[in-house]
């Protein structure tokens, strides 16, 4: 990660952590950035004089203009692949008699001059072998941790349609401190579905915890070390709005969340043995059934104390959560894409193409979507935006478009309707030469052109002289665009707004109408 560009999520993550007042080590484990890497951003925003509430107020453009510098990427340490390779050989050696880890590292660093310092050896060898195998107790604090996992046994309603028995994965979710839990039953183990329970069981808590931790689940973790991990786009997306750390357990190390483990086994206890005879008809009246034996499961007091897992989240867990956001969580979901000729990209989840400005053309994007909006990236600039459709089709903006591209679909509108609405604006003369034009031909569609030069003839002269062009051009037997050209480049329509404006001057010599009544 020390050695990548990070994201824009990762970045609001950092400015979030900095903005509780985290140290930097806490906020390099806590976002799996290097601290080197991590000083080197805080740098650059701090820079701005913005402090980091500020910050968060930003764009992703302003953020990556603020912190990306591609001239100063670091080359990805390849020492340790090399050194990864040699682990088996390492481990078979070392149980000679004789051998030890110096041995080892000077014949390592005969081979490699240019590899890990005897310390980072022994770290990385460490890691290898797995020394760290001690189970340690836990002391808990009040909003500290949710857990959650999927249980290793599924639930079943039957489908009133059809009559077809239906699987389903359940998740269960363990606040480790109160005990207090929340158990639910999913159409299935994708992400959206995932996340979607995850808000779902954040909205009956009233809050969020400091810390969100599961295990190395597909849909949470994307890549994963033994004490590093990189989590997946939409996991990302979920933490930064609800404000948590997301943290995932070792690899094969179910004791690193025993809380949710201990609270898959009373689930089969308390709640699956109790369904075990009955029938339901729907995904709805499964967990309505399951809510109802989730909620006697935390209310019943425990054997040794005076209180119940509810007692103990109300009064002491509820209080120190954190508040959840005013919005709802929405999943994007993220593809890429590439400009096609016709400057288009495809959601190929809908088979609809959106545009992009036509420069484009053959550049790979990025494509974040939700239920409404389509948002289409070359990072870190967003290049176009439109509301999504679910119709195989194609969503076109004018801006988009070259100029030839735009003329054309310009002139696929012309009718006879659009053009009279266009004078009809102008004034009543002008609405009546462009009627007398389009009736002059045979087929209206030859008068089109004529029409468009009469409407380039007002843009260009103003309305008013147009509209007195055309006065003057209907006192003739005909008209055409030609005369109205000839009207205003010769101003003869300023000539007749001249002549409506004499007077006679008044003079005792001149007698008026009256004088013959």
């Amino acid at each position: 990660m020390a050695n990548k560009l990070i994201n824009m999520v990762l970045i609001r993550r950092i400015l979030q952590l900095k903005s509780q007042g985290n140290s930097k080590n806490r906020i390099a484990q806590i976002a799996n950035v290097h601290r080197a890497t991590l000083k080197s951003y805080l740098l650059k925003l701090g820079a701005t004089g913005k402090d980091y509430n500020e910050l968060l107020k930003c764009s992703d453009e302003e953020l990556a203009a603020i912190v990306y510098n591609p001239s100063n990427v670091n080359k990805p340490d390849e020492r340790l692949k090399e050194i990864e390779n040699h682990f088996g050989y390492f481990n078979k050696e070392l149980k000679r008699p004789g051998v030890t880890r110096q041995l080892l590292w000077e014949e390592y660093k005969e081979a490699y001059p240019e590899g890990y310092g005897y310390a980072q050896f022994c770290v990385h060898f460490s890691r290898y072998l797995g020394q760290m195998k001690a189970t340690m107790h836990f002391d808990h604090q009040p909003g500290d941790y949710l857990q959650f996992d999927f249980a290793g046994k599924s639930l079943q309603y039957i489908d009133a349609r059809t009559g077809e028995i239906v699987i389903c994965p359940v998740l269960i979710c363990t606040l480790p401190y109160s005990g207090y839990s929340y158990v639910e039953a999913l159409p299935s183990a994708k992400q959206e579905h995932l996340f979607g329970a995850l808000s779902r069981c954040l909205g009956q808590l009233g809050g969020v915890p400091r810390n969100v931790l599961s295990d190395n689940m597909k849909q949470f973790v994307q890549k994963n070390q033994r004490y590093e991990f990189t989590f997946q786009e939409l996991a990302m997306q979920w933490s930064v709005h609800y404000n948590t750390n997301l943290e995932a357990t070792r690899p094969g190390k179910p004791k690193d969340k025993p809380s949710v483990e201990n609270s898959v086994y009373i689930s089969y206890l308390r709640i699956y043995a109790r369904l075990r005879n009955e029938e339901f008809y729907s995904l709805y009246g499964l967990n309505k059934r399951i809510n109802q034996l989730t909620g006697e499961l935390n209310s019943k007091k425990f054997q040794k104390f005076a209180y119940s897992r509810s007692d103990r989240f109300i009064n002491e867990e509820r209080p120190v959560l954190k508040p959840l956001p005013v919005e709802p969580f929405t999943i994007k979901h993220i593809t890429s894409g590439k400009v096609q000729k016709n400057y288009h990209v495809i959601l190929g989840e809908d088979k609809h193409y959106y545009s992009v400005p036509y420069k484009y053309i053959g550049q790979q994007t990025k494509i974040i979507y939700d239920g409404q909006t389509v948002e289409i990236f070359i990072l870190p600039q967003r290049i176009a935006t439109h509301k999504r459709s679910y119709r195989q089709g194609y969503t076109t903006l004018a801006e988009h478009m070259p100029e030839k591209h735009f003329k054309y679909k310009e002139m696929q509108g012309w009718d006879a309707g659009y053009f009279i609405s266009v004078a009809s604006k102008i004034g009543v003369k002008s609405e009546e030469v462009f009627r007398k034009i389009l009736a002059s031909k045979e087929f209206i569609e030859q008068s089109y052109k004529a029409c468009l030069g009469l409407k380039k003839l007002a843009d260009a002269y103003g309305n008013e002289r147009f509209e007195a062009a055309c006065e003057r051009a209907l006192k003739g037997s005909r008209v055409n665009y030609g005369m109205i050209k000839n009207i205003l480049k010769n101003n003869l329509d300023k000539q007749q707004q001249q002549q409506m404006s004499f007077q006679m001057p008044e003079h005792e010599n001149i007698r008026g109408p009256q004088a013959y009544n």
